[in-house]
Parts: structure tokens; sequence; C-alpha cells
């Protein structure tokens, strides 16, 4: 894997980074390179948030009485301007200090064939989600929802958001919210997402904090995956079909991925030392999983730099069905296509009981 890194030529994340301070400016100035050149810059804080509970939505005996599911609305001022947008809570009955996953979802369907409710509970989770097309479709269209208040009918500039910020900004407002509801541990809060909504979920980790982790679904190009001599999804693929998921400047290369004065490692660097996860399918070549994993190993050193274990494992191809959850950069590779099933959460479960609870996983 070193020599395929190696091979690929990418460009050094911990470049002229002698010291911890140093890794601090070499952050922001990668934070501002990633905005400026590919995801195009974050809209600002809200001047306020709140939310509230729709009553008649919510339900007090959710899975036969384990949860309450409720329905909130958050409600955020940007420049005097408002948006709106619901997100839905599955909170276990009877229990303080709940560690919970922020699912960005395709669907506002509680439960949903990506997540598993009942399940997620089981192992001790509380779950909140929101649906992405909620926020601004998924389109070349910036006149609706979330763009459209913020652009007010200008064109975007160069480099404006494109739709996978504005995504992982909702998800920023919504953990706004969490953080002030009752029985929730804030410090054990974990974002999650699945293809275009991994690439999301990685972004929102890279640039909020306050998540304890962020977790990666088969989100291939421009996601988890190394863009250089990638296979599959390539940036030119994902700009001819997806162009309004990024920043204008983004589009120069197409088809000059080895002039990027960046790869997806400096995003997932963003996160260090806090936790990643980056989970790929051995059928799903269109996201690749070698790149998705390569990018484990070519962010690792920043983790060591930061005295913490990157990516604990062998130098090679990880085999089918094969997890690797010791370093605060974990991944496994599932055989099986394109998709968020039981296999992928039972080993976030895994990861996070291990980081998180200080538990061994179940052998």
């Amino acid at each position: 894997m070193k020599k395929l890194i190696f091979k690929r030529k990418l460009p050094d994340v911990l470049e002229n980074v002698t010291s911890k301070s140093d890794w601090e400016t070499r952050r922001e100035e990668i934070k501002e390179l990633l905005q400026r050149e590919e995801y195009g810059f974050f809209p600002p804080k809200p001047d306020s948030v709140e939310f509230y509970e729709e009553k008649n939505r919510c339900l007090k005996n959710f899975a036969a009485g384990k949860a309450e599911f409720r329905t909130y609305i958050v409600k955020a001022d940007v420049g005097g301007k408002r948006f709106s947008f619901p997100f839905y809570a599955t909170i276990p009955c009877n229990r303080d200090n709940i560690p919970a996953f922020l699912h960005i979802n395709f669907r506002n369907a509680v439960p949903d064939r990506y997540m598993p409710n009942e399940e997620i509970m089981d192992n001790g989770f509380a779950v909140f989600s929101f649906c992405y097309k909620d926020i601004t479709s998924d389109n070349g269209d910036f006149s609706n929802g979330l763009a459209g208040v913020l652009l007010e009918g200008k064109e975007r500039e160069d480099h404006t958001f494109g739709k996978i910020t504005l995504w992982a900004w909702a998800a920023m407002r919504v953990m706004d919210c969490i953080e002030k509801i009752p029985h929730i541990d804030i410090s054990r809060i974990a974002v999650c997402g699945h293809s275009r909504l991994g690439k999301t979920a990685l972004l929102c980790g890279a640039f909020d904090e306050r998540f304890c982790a962020a977790f990666s679904n088969d989100s291939g190009c421009c996601g988890a995956a190394i863009s250089r001599d990638k296979i599959g999804e390539t940036v030119e693929k994902i700009c001819d079909v997806f162009p309004y998921w990024f920043c204008k400047n983004f589009y120069k290369y197409k088809n000059a991925e080895h002039i990027m004065p960046f790869d997806q490692h400096f995003l997932l660097a963003l996160i260090a030392p806090r936790h990643v996860y980056i989970a790929s399918a051995k059928e799903d070549l269109w996201s690749d999983p070698l790149s998705e994993q390569l990018t484990c190993f070519a962010a690792s050193p920043v983790w060591e730099f930061l005295g913490k274990p990157g990516f604990v494992g062998e130098d090679r191809e990880a085999h089918d069905d094969e997890a690797f959850h010791d370093g605060f950069i974990g991944y496994h590779k599932r055989s099986g296509s394109h998709y968020f099933g039981r296999e992928d959460w039972l080993n976030y479960f895994d990861f996070m009981r291990k980081h998180f609870f200080g538990e061994e996983e179940d052998k």
C-alpha cells in the first residue's frame, strides 16, 4: 500500500510541519484550500438557531416502548434571513448520557432501509437524522431551499459553496440542537452518511470538531477515495454528472488530478486527532475500495504526528469482510455492492464501543 501511495505521487499533507503549532497553521491552510478549490466556502454560522418539537409527529412508545420518536423543526437565522427544516430523533427510554449517530439520509423515513433504528438503539445509541433534500435539491438548481435563501437569485462565484457543503452545514445546525436535547452525551456524537452523503459526513466531521467521529460509507470519488489514478468514478466523470456538488473552481481538475495541490487524504487529516471510519464494498468498483483504503494509509501520518494511532493494520489491501478497528482510522471492506447495510452498522457499533465505551469487540 505504501508503494502505491508513492506511485500515485500524493501531495504531502504534513508539508513544512515540525511542531503541533505548525500543524494548526497547516490545518487552517488545508481548510481554506479544500473550500476554495473543491467544495466551496461554507455559509457563515447562523446568528441564531432555534428548534421546537412537533407534538403531532411524535411517538412515545416507538419500537414497542423502547424509545421515543420525535420530530423537530430547526430555524436558523443567517444575515437576517431564516431557513427551516425538520430532523428526527429516536432516543432510548430511561437512560442518560446516551451516545448517538447523526445520519445524513436520502429519505425522511424512520426507520429507513439505510437506518435500522431499533437495532441502533439495541446497541446502545440514539439516532438523529434528516433528509438531505429538505435542505436543497440534488441538482443544479440553486434557487430553492438553503441555496435560494443564501444566494437570493445571484449566480455562484467560482469559490461559492456546492450542494455537499450546504448539506454538511445543515448537519452542523442539527448538532446545534442536539447539544440542547436532554439525556444525550454530546461528547459521543458521530456523523455518518452513505455515498454522496458519505462525502458530506466527512466534510462535516472535518469542519465541525464537536463530532467525535465521522463514518463514511462507500463515498468514493471526492469522498474517501484518493483521486489520483482512481478507477471507476473520476474527477472528470463526477464533474460532468454532478458539477453542482462542488464549487466551480474544482472543474479545472477534470482529467488533471495530478495538478491538484491536495487529494482526499487532506480531508481525512482535518479530522485528526479525532476518529474517522471508512467503509468499502468489494463489488463497488465505481467507488474503488482500494483507493478508499489508500486514503486511510495516506492520512495516517497526521494522527501519528499528533501522538495517536492512525490506521493500524498490515501494509496490504484488505481481504473481503475484513475490518481494522484498532487505530483512530477505522476501515472495513465487506462483500457485496454499493449499499449501506446491517454489516456496515455492526462494524460502526464495534468501533464506537472499542474507542468510546472502553469495551473490546465481540470475537
